[in-house]
């Protein structure tokens, strides 16, 4: 069990990383604040907790692995390496600018602390079985971890991975599903319904624990560490969460996948996430 104390560091990290993500697009003007909003908790946890690595030496090769397969919400994953100190916090403000290494998507080669270029759904849950295999027989003691989304899930892609991790045994190999219930194209169910997706994925062969509030730092932090104790087969989180939470600009307009934020907007946000931590 996580003590009282550290959750709630966690949970002051977590606010600091919803900030600096918001921060960082609406620098921009625009940016994706749906799906970046959705993992703030998750990435919380990881970054301020569960993850060993190094960033003064990011490619330390006993690190844990992390690969945010939805790429697209590189601004969360970016804001809390900036605050753990892979790189200087002002380059968050040079988000998806010319010459910038934070793109819109995530990139291996750009930026420090990526594991994977990520983007094309579904190829950043292939790479990462394909990492936990490589992990496994060079008898690596490290975790790999891995995110994505619930519009991710209808690429055939995604399944494929999960019976290799699967098949391989792979238990070091930890998934995260981001369930917002909304895609670019509208809610999840109306595009390609998951149907019993917890169901699904352990027929596939992992064990399954389904968060009702994907957003609660203690649950998840307990999730993994449930996670962790799991012998012979790999595990799944599966993250009930709002898109876009936290964001009041994000209740204004008909999608907030990828949307125009204002700062204005940040500094409404910023008030209000204040107003609920006071």
């Amino acid at each position: 069990m996580v003590s009282q104390e550290r959750i709630k560091e966690l949970e002051l990290f977590s606010k600091e990383i919803r900030k600096k993500t918001l921060l960082e697009i609406a620098t921009l003007g625009i940016g994706h604040v749906g799906g970046s909003m959705s993992i703030v908790e998750v990435i919380a946890c990881l970054y301020g907790d569960a993850l060993r690595v190094d960033p003064n030496n990011p490619s330390w090769e006993y690190r844990d692995r992390f690969i945010l397969s939805k790429g697209h919400a590189g601004p969360a994953m970016y804001a809390a390496l900036a605050l753990r100190g892979f790189f200087p916090q002002d380059e968050l403000l040079t988000l998806n600018k010319p010459g910038t290494s934070l793109p819109s998507h995530t990139d291996h080669n750009k930026t420090p602390g990526v594991d994977m270029t990520t983007g094309s759904l579904g190829q950043g849950i292939s790479s990462a079985v394909g990492i936990a295999l490589a992990c496994k027989l060079k008898n690596l003691d490290n975790y790999t971890y891995c995110l994505v989304g619930d519009g991710e899930c209808d690429e055939g892609q995604v399944w494929e991975a999960l019976m290799f991790a699967a098949n391989y045994n792979l238990d070091k190999f930890i998934l995260f599903v981001d369930k917002n219930a909304r895609q670019l194209d509208g809610f999840t169910d109306e595009c390609i319904s998951l149907g019993d997706l917890k169901g699904k994925i352990e027929e596939f062969g992992f064990d399954v624990v389904e968060l009702q509030d994907g957003h609660d730092i203690a649950s998840i932090c307990n999730a993994i560490n449930h996670a962790k104790s799991v012998k012979d087969k790999p595990s799944a989180i599966i993250l009930n969460t709002v898109k876009a939470k936290g964001v009041p600009a994000a209740s204004r307009v008909a999608n907030n996948h990828n949307m125009v934020l204002s700062m204005a907007d940040y500094e409404e946000a910023c008030a209000y996430l204040d107003s609920q931590s006071a």
